[in-house]
């Protein structure tokens, strides 16, 4: 397990030198802001600033990791990024370095999971989120998703979480037991702020460079193959094979299934038309409009009906029920994983994935009684 040191919890400066202020930093609307002499107070302002800020905070933890694992003989590995590591790359289905110097798992030209710093010792596998949140609700999720990826692509390692909080958040005690949990002072950006904010830039201290073997590129790691898409077809064909029932229970329910579960979030499952849709729920689409349906995941671990509607290959709209069974629609980012995920599955279904109202009613028993029964 990692304990946390003084130096970490008060926000020592002095051991990382000027390294903060080599990170690139997107704060050209922020400056704008300043420009205009929008008030400190306003809402833009402080949106703004608190991305600025979290993103700070993040290369800032990311040094005081740096030193911190130079320092201790347990990591053997440790993934540089930024102005650290050499080679900027973005490969498929592997571990690499974004445009943004950000650690990244990618699939064809889209973005899986992000990690703000991963390290390995003998046996685990830490991979390390940075946040200035005051509430880690939303991050649980999170947490499932990038814990569910790296247990496929690195089976040989226990797979741990370093969760790095600023005092004052809610919800600690919450997150799961893989996680291990540093919360330091208060942290303030102004200091970077001011010095990007200058038009007469001090001289910055050189770059503090690790030379220690441990510290590796993303590029040296070797992982299990792993076929985002190829699995996701896997599944959903391997949901509808057995014919005595709508879907496969014992498949769906099996451990290696649900830990693609926590990945995906989502098993699309087949399809209705829009006139079979509309005879059980009040919405405006064509008769002839393909409705596809899921069996999404959520992070309580309950698993419901979601539908998605694909007008065209970057028009997708998203169809759920709020805890008051009440139907959402949401507009899916048209360059999103999602958007791409319901494309490549409806190309694949074909008659056989077609699903009738009962169909859809027996499934939704079906879930109810895996819910039960966990």
């Amino acid at each position: 397990m990692l304990e946390v040191n003084d130096s970490i919890i008060n926000l020592n400066k002095q051991e990382i030198a000027d390294n903060l202020l080599y990170y690139n930093y997107n704060i050209k609307h922020l400056l704008s802001l300043i420009k205009m002499k929008i008030s400190e107070d306003d809402i833009k302002y402080v949106s703004a600033y608190r991305s600025f800020e979290g993103e700070v905070f993040e290369n800032f933890m990311y040094e005081k990791l740096l030193v911190y694992a130079n320092n201790n003989k347990y990591i053997e590995k440790f993934i540089l990024k930024g102005p650290h590591q050499n080679r900027k790359y973005n490969h498929n289905n592997t571990l690499s370095i974004s445009e943004q110097s950000q650690i990244v798992y990618r699939t064809k030209t889209r973005e899986i999971s992000e990690f703000d710093a991963m390290m390995f010792t003998k046996n685990d596998l830490y991979f390390v989120e940075i946040t200035l949140v005051k509430s880690v609700a939303k991050l649980k999720k999170r947490l499932r998703k990038k814990q569910a990826l790296l247990e496929i692509i690195f089976p040989n390692y226990n797979i741990k979480a370093l969760i790095i909080l600023n005092e004052g958040v809610v919800g600690v005690k919450q997150l799961p037991k893989y996680c291990t949990v540093w919360i330091t002072k208060p942290f303030s950006a102004k200091d970077v702020l001011e010095y990007l904010r200058s038009k007469q830039k001090a001289l910055k201290k050189p770059k503090q460079i690790f030379t220690n073997k441990k510290f590796i590129e993303a590029c040296e790691l070797r992982i299990f193959p792993f076929k985002y898409y190829n699995i996701l077809s896997w599944i959903t064909g391997s949901l509808r094979l057995k014919n005595q029932d709508v879907i496969d229970v014992e498949f769906l329910a099996s451990p290696i299934v649900q830990r693609y579960h926590n990945l995906y979030s989502k098993f699309y499952i087949g399809y209705m038309s829009g006139k079979e849709f509309c005879s059980i729920y009040d919405y405006d689409i064509d008769d002839k409009q393909d409705v596809v349906v899921a069996i999404e995941k959520k992070h309580t671990g309950v698993m419901v009906l979601t539908y998605y509607i694909q007008y065209s290959r970057k028009k997708l709209e998203y169809l759920f029920f709020d805890k008051n069974d009440v139907m959402q629609v949401e507009k899916k980012d048209p360059y999103g994983i999602t958007t791409t995920e319901v494309y490549h599955i409806a190309r694949m279904m074909d008659k056989r994935y077609v699903l009738t109202v009962g169909e859809i009613q027996r499934v939704q028993s079906m879930l109810s009684s895996i819910i039960l029964a966990t």
